[in-house]
């Protein structure tokens, strides 16, 4: 990421020009997330998922790229009485996941929240997490810029190319585009890495 980008980015949570709660995404799939485990938010800024992930009893990375975003994050987290592991790593130049944060891998829950991760961070996703962890990416497409001029055109997604990006490796639990209560249109993805079939359940296959 470029160092306009950084900047822009800290001035943005600098002024306070962020969410604070999390997406009514996150809230309607939470009988699919886990209560126990580790989960990692890319992308996570001032830490509206990762506080709501730790709520649930999570263990939460949240990596971003803005330090004044960490900082929301983890003042945010006090507050709310959580702990939140905030980690800057520029993501897009990273190959894969950076080291400090695979340190807390794997991870049950791995979520991306308005961040659209590089293609190596998507090739890094099925060794990053868990037997049986789940993926969830919500980004704006671009029939967004008909009511919104942010994002720009350079971070949005063109229809049905979020399932695309998916690696070999995970399997598709949702998958739906469109308009939002909120006036967004999105698409949003769940994903889970299978869990290796016992030999009994290979059995009753046969």
């Amino acid at each position: 990421m470029s160092q306009d980008d950084r900047d822009r980015w800290d001035a943005r949570y600098r002024q306070g020009d962020f969410p604070t709660e999390p997406s009514a995404v996150l809230v309607a799939i939470e009988a699919l997330l886990p209560r126990r485990g580790r989960a990692l938010d890319l992308g996570g800024g001032a830490g509206r998922h990762a506080i709501w992930l730790a709520r649930r009893g999570l263990e939460v990375t949240l990596a971003d790229v803005s330090a004044v975003a960490l900082e929301r994050a983890r003042e945010a987290a006090a507050r709310a009485g959580v702990a939140v592991r905030a980690v800057a790593a520029d993501l897009e130049a990273a190959a894969g996941l950076p080291a400090p944060v695979l340190a807390a891998s794997p991870f049950d829950v791995v979520v991306a929240f308005h961040y659209l991760p590089a293609p190596s961070l998507f090739a890094a996703l099925p060794a990053a997490l868990a037997p049986g962890g789940v993926f969830i990416l919500v980004q704006p497409t671009r029939r967004n810029l008909e009511r919104h001029e942010r994002p720009p055109a350079r971070f949005l997604l063109d229809e049905g190319e979020a399932r695309r990006l998916l690696p070999p490796g995970l399997e598709v639990v949702s998958d739906d585009e469109g308009w939002l209560e909120d006036g967004r249109h999105e698409a949003r993805v769940v994903a889970r890495r299978p869990r290796p079939k016992t030999l009994e359940s290979t059995a009753r296959s046969r």
